[in-house]
């Protein structure tokens, strides 16, 4: 990766021109808190822009934390709340809605134009724009594809990537072998399981009379857990946690998994473990039912919002802007392999094969249910403790009556 800090100084240092940092104050520089997710940005990075930011802005010191998406839901509502809260936090866009419902989150509407607002992709803007008024500020989008060991690949004699699921599960088949792991996918991975049911013409969620009703124990549903159990067994992801629990990148580093499903960035995060892997990961699109289209992927992303009880409203605002603008874009997209806020950025990744992979999954791309309340639903881990119990033996069609009722309280709550 190359990291053009330099430019990256020069331009956040005419930004401060425009906008005069506030001086010291006798009790030292202002620190501003970020909350960070983990997976979103390589630790080399952000202590690059931390460093230059820093310098650009004279009294501003960042706390820069990173947070796991594991009960995040719950840290971020606190958090809000309070009278202590971070500056910046960086939420999942389908967060937004939740959030924003509390009356936490400052509204930064008449901030849109400067931001240059008009240039953002609509499936990351629209999720932060809640009845009119921005929220979120959009950051980056990305969806999910297969990561793969080319050197594991060839080992086995297998020449290309799989086109369809029954090819998948046949070649991830012929990798387990010496030892090694076909696939890597622990139990709770449910954006991946989303995909599969979407495949199958099913849904997490459906409207009925104005009113959500939970969907996983549909036929359709019930075919993308069979398949998603599967293609689990052909590994040995543990059953009972999600990718975060081991950091699936960690396991894939140590070079004895073929696969992994996430999003392209992951590859800087195993070099961090690795760097000895650098040219030995391939990319594909999640395969299939049939060859003539990709799986389908939840395209999903960042947004930045300010707590409404951040101290430091102006400052956290400048932050933001330079988060969002143009310049840690580009550096963001080529640290990640992410797609940048803004469409006009859209070829500054061209010839990145993870990039061309992610780009045909997003051609058949969904989202969530669109209801503030989804984010609840996430927070609750209903789905993941679903898959654990499908996984470990129960009947599925049992549990997923038990999910979809729940599912069904979860989003009519309130209403």
């Amino acid at each position: 990766m190359k990291h053009r800090i330099l430019a990256l100084v020069a331009v956040l240092a005419l930004s401060a021109c425009g906008t005069p940092a506030e001086e010291p104050k006798a009790s030292g520089p202002a620190k501003l808190t970020v909350w960070i997710m983990d997976g979103s940005v390589t630790q080399e990075l952000l202590k690059k822009f931390e460093t230059a930011y820093e310098a650009a802005h004279r009294g501003i010191d960042l706390d820069i934390q990173i947070q796991a998406w594991d009960g995040i839901g719950e840290r971020v509502t606190a958090a809000l709340a309070s009278t202590d809260a971070p500056d910046v936090i960086e939420v999942g866009n389908t967060q937004v809605a939740q959030y924003s419902a509390s009356g936490g989150v400052t509204d930064l509407t008449a901030k849109v134009g400067e931001l240059k607002g008009a240039d953002w992709l609509p499936g990351l803007a629209q999720p932060g724009n809640i009845d009119g008024k921005q929220y979120g500020i959009p950051w980056y989008a990305a969806n999910r594809v297969v990561v793969y060991n080319k050197d594991l690949f060839a080992e086995a004699g297998i020449k290309e990537p799989p086109k369809t699921r029954d090819e998948w599960l046949e070649i991830t088949k012929k990798l387990n072998k010496d030892g090694n792991q076909g696939i890597y996918l622990t139990g709770q991975t449910w954006y991946a399981l989303a995909g599969f049911i979407w495949d199958e013409g099913g849904d997490l969620a459906v409207q009925e009379g104005g009113k959500w009703k939970g969907a996983l124990d549909t036929p359709q549903a019930l075919a993308g857990m069979d398949f998603y159990k599967r293609l689990q067994a052909l590994g040995k992801g543990p059953k009972d946690a999600d990718e975060a629990n081991p950091p699936q990148h960690e396991v894939f580093a140590q070079g004895k998994v073929a696969q992994i499903i996430a999003v392209p960035g992951i590859a800087a995060r195993v070099l961090e473990v690795d760097a000895k892997l650098k040219d030995k990961m391939g990319f594909f699109p999640i395969p299939g039912k049939t060859a003539d289209k990709p799986g389908t992927v939840f395209t999903g992303g960042s947004d930045l919002i300010i707590p409404a009880a951040s101290k430091r409203q102006e400052e956290a605002y400048e932050l933001v802007k330079a988060l969002a603008g143009e310049q840690f874009q580009t550096e963001l997209a080529k640290a990640m392999s992410f797609v940048p806020n803004r469409t006009s950025l859209a070829g500054v990744l061209s010839g990145e094969e993870g990039t061309a992979a992610m780009a045909k999954g997003a051609a058949n791309g969904r989202a969530t249910p669109n209801t503030p309340n989804w984010a609840a639903v996430e927070a609750t881990s209903v789905i993941k403790q679903y898959m654990t119990a499908v996984l470990t033996g129960a009947d599925p069609a049992a549990e997923a009556r038990k999910v979809s009722e729940s599912i069904t309280s979860t989003l009519n709550s309130g209403s």
